[in-house]
């Protein structure tokens, strides 16, 4: 997939307008246009590291569509999305019970004795 493409996709994904990522990014609403349109070019390094900025994702994953070792905001939300659908099919003692195992978790995970 091209820039465009990657681009449109978040956009689609994070529900956010043009209008949204120009004011994000301090670009122009024509600036973001051009990068959105069917004949567009790609932006220059400033430029898309503003973008990608904005969008929570890499410059590298606007270009490629490749996703590396750092977790995108997108896939943050996709994963927050899954995380609440399951919980909402839980019942109260479930619920508190994977509260308390993620916690737990946390606390492996940073040596901390977070409640």
């Amino acid at each position: 997939m091209s820039f465009r493409d990657n681009l449109r996709e978040t956009l689609d994904f994070l529900y956010m307008g043009q209008k949204e990522l120009a004011a994000k990014t301090g670009l122009s609403l024509k600036t973001i246009e051009n990068y959105v349109k069917k004949d567009s070019s790609i932006p220059s390094a400033d430029k898309a590291v503003l973008i990608a900025q904005a969008l929570g994702v890499t410059v590298e994953y606007l270009v490629t569509g490749e996703k590396n070792a750092k977790k995108s905001t997108i896939e943050i939300q996709t994963g927050n999305k899954e995380i609440m659908g399951i919980f909402k099919e839980l019942n109260n003692y479930n619920y508190e019970v994977v509260i308390s195992m993620a916690k737990m978790l946390l606390n492996l995970q940073t040596g901390n004795k977070r409640r």
